[in-house]
This record gives structure tokens, sequence and C-alpha cells, in this order.
């Protein structure tokens, strides 16, 4: 793929593992609904109380695969550097409503709202 034909995809809605070190043993991964803007930073909520948070934080870094699962087959992998911060109630509506829906995103969101909530920054180096 082109660098174009990158960010596009990675711009289009897909689901995305992302993959985190541990000090001792596999690298910790989960699925993620994210955003991403061409040239940005790959965006996710997460809650700062879980494992992937803490790990996150340990390693400074971390890697995201996104796939197409029908023909053509096709995958994106970036790896890069994260950056923690707060969340707010837009930025998580607005990752929830590109997997859900607005109504139905918005709904998820407010159902669901912690108080423990951070948004993830994967800035791509790779």
């Amino acid at each position: 793929m082109t660098s174009k034909e990158r960010d596009d995809f990675l711009a289009a809605v897909h689901i995305g593992v992302l993959a985190v070190e541990r000090p001792d043993g596999p690298p910790l991964m989960t699925p993620v609904w994210y955003r991403y803007t061409p040239g940005g930073a790959i965006e996710f909520n997460t809650e700062r109380s879980s494992q992937k948070t803490h790990l996150l934080e340990q390693s400074g870094r971390a890697s995201l695969c996104v796939q197409r699962e029908e023909l053509p087959y096709a995958y994106v992998t970036v790896e890069g550097t994260v950056e923690i911060a707060t969340t707010d109630r837009e930025t998580r509506v607005d990752i929830a409503t590109r997997y859900l829906g607005q109504d139905t995103g918005t709904a998820y969101v407010d159902a669901g709202v912690s108080g423990d909530d951070i948004v993830v920054r994967l800035q791509p180096a790779r």
C-alpha cells in the first residue's frame, strides 16, 4: 500500500487489535475502537484503572493491527509512542458513533460513564 492508502485504510471503520508489551511475558493484546485522521494520532478510550493503561504507562509505546476480514483481505500495522490524557464525553461519543451510529453510540456512552476513562493517543512512527 502507498502511504495514502494506509492512511485511508486506518481512517476507515475497523476494529484494531492493540498490543502492549509486558515485562514478564507475551504482549497484552486487546481489541479497541479507535479514530484516526490522516497525519494525526490514533486515539482510543479505555479505563485508567485497566491493565492495558498500566502497561501503556510503563512501556510508553504500543502496536496496533487493523484488518479487513473480507476480500480483498488487507491489514495495516502501526507502531509508536503513546500519550495518555483525560478524555471527555465528546471524544467518547465521537469514537463510539463511528461503530454504532449516532443514537446508539451516544446511548452507549451515556449508559457507561465511569469517570475513570482516559484517551490514549498512539503516534505512528512506523
